[in-house]
């Protein structure tokens, strides 16, 4: 039974019939699906549109004007496992559990550097204008928000140049952070497939319902 859920949640696409309003015709925007074993994000080339779209991060010590930079990464996911797992040499027994039950949801943000073509985890996407501005959106409308402002998690991050944010939603393993992902893509014209919760489920379905 589980493997048939598996199947169909990979080949049975997502919108079911025709296109998604974001679809249009053609593409003139290119952006990453970055995926390891139980993740993905979503990277968005850095340009002065981006920059502006993002810029209330820099008051909460987000280096969006970063020249250097030329991703924005993306991803969504659990607060326990999320925060508290930078390496799998940390892994504790307690996030595990709130990853495999329900636990609240944040959004990790990233600068990174050049990601060549050909990368075995990065896959390189063409989306619209439409498609990309509305990836914006799901993006945007994913951060929690106190009084309109979002809300940085204090001493929270791997590195010098990310972050972790209050974000709207309950996550857990059957609807996490691969389904967000979907989704996103999703908002930018793209069918995935059904239901997607692993990478690899998500990389299937693309391949699929092209």
């Amino acid at each position: 039974m589980i493997l048939l859920l598996l199947v169909l949640g990979v080949v049975v696409p997502r919108p079911l019939l025709g296109r998604t309003e974001a679809a249009g015709d053609g593409g003139s925007r290119q952006i990453l699906l970055l995926a390891n074993a139980i993740h993905t994000d979503i990277a968005l080339p850095l340009d002065e549109e981006l920059r502006a779209e993002f810029a209330e991060l820099a008051a909460h010590g987000f280096e969006i004007g970063n020249p250097s930079a030329v991703y924005l990464v993306v991803g969504w996911g659990g607060r326990a496992f999320y925060v508290e797992t930078p390496t799998w040499s940390e892994l504790k027994p307690l996030p595990v559990l709130k990853a495999l039950t329900v636990d609240r949801s944040v959004l990790h943000l990233d600068l990174a550097g050049e990601i060549p073509d050909g990368s075995p985890f990065a896959r390189r996407l063409t989306i619209s204008e439409a498609g990309y501005r509305q990836l914006l959106d799901h993006i945007g409308a994913s951060f929690a928000r106190t009084d309109g402002k979002v809300s940085v998690i204090a001493a929270a991050g791997y590195g010098a140049t990310d972050a972790f944010f209050e974000a709207n939603g309950a996550f857990n393993a059957l609807l996490g952070c691969n389904t967000w992902t979907a989704a996103g893509l999703r908002a930018a014209g793209l069918r995935t497939g059904w239901w997607t919760p692993l990478p690899q489920m998500l990389e299937w379905s693309l391949n699929i319902q092209r």
